[in-house]
């Protein structure tokens, strides 16, 4: 039986853990070739790799600070040299630091607007260049549910990351739209993974949790999400943002 995504090729940013390797594996299942990037490639990540192969699904792995316009031209290079397109873009990798805005120097702020806002502009940029030629497309933005509710816990910076993703998503929608390339957003709420934990704390977690009808999700569940999104249920939805948090906000 022939796979949803079989034959395409997608890239997951900060795929090495949390959410993006949740988001790796089920598009894997569904059928997509998947390039694993990371910051720092590890025994996890290749991993990671292992069992996607183990699937059969072809599997690229590239060291890469999407942060870094350099880094990001490099890897879309190798890209294109390996497969000669790229049909699916999620834009995962993101971090968060566990300070309010009286904490926050302006070296904490560059950082993670970096990483979760610059790095979206960065590789959405290439892909779109690549899926133009192609007439075809789809791009997955990783925001937050704190994008529309705000941080409970200061996370100034991160939040607004997360805010201006919805932006660009609609803003790009608009732009990919009579190209073929469908552009969205995927609103987690509280997932399990390390740097939710980091973030908020085992006592601050487990408060949270108590807040959230379904409790607390897992990396699969925005994997889901995702994977509805680049198949055929989301063929004629774009700048549009799924909400996958349990009911910790509903609108």
């Amino acid at each position: 039986m022939e796979l949803e995504l079989e034959g395409k090729i997608a890239l997951v940013t900060g795929a090495g853990r949390g959410i993006g390797k949740g988001i790796a594996l089920v598009l894997a299942e569904k059928g997509a070739d998947l390039i694993i990037n990371d910051k720092n490639l590890n025994n996890e990540v290749e991993m990671i790799a292992a069992q996607i192969r183990a699937m059969g699904r072809k599997t690229l792995t590239i060291e890469a600070d999407v942060s870094q316009e350099v880094e990001v031209k490099a890897m879309f290079q190798t890209i294109k040299q390996t497969f000669g397109r790229l049909d699916i873009l999620v834009n995962n990798a993101g971090t968060s630091q566990n300070k309010n805005i009286f904490e926050i120097e302006l070296q904490d702020w560059y950082y993670v607007i970096d990483t979760n806002l610059t790095s979206t502009f960065l590789c959405t940029k290439e892909a779109m260049i690549l899926m133009r030629t192609q007439q075809y497309g789809r791009i997955i933005n990783i925001s937050s549910v704190v994008a529309e509710r705000g941080s409970i816990n200061g996370h100034v910076h991160y939040t607004s990351t997360k805010s201006g993703i919805l932006g660009l998503t609609k803003t790009l929608a608009r732009t990919g739209a009579p190209l073929g390339i469908n552009v969205n957003a995927v609103a987690p709420g509280l997932i399990e993974t390390e740097l939710t934990l980091n973030t908020h704390g085992e006592e601050g977690l487990k408060k949270l949790k108590e807040s959230v009808p379904l409790g607390l999700g897992k990396p699969r569940h925005v994997g889901l999400a995702v994977a509805f999104l680049c198949g055929e249920g989301g063929d004629y939805l774009t700048g549009t943002t799924i909400d996958v948090n349990g009911g910790f906000t509903m609108r």
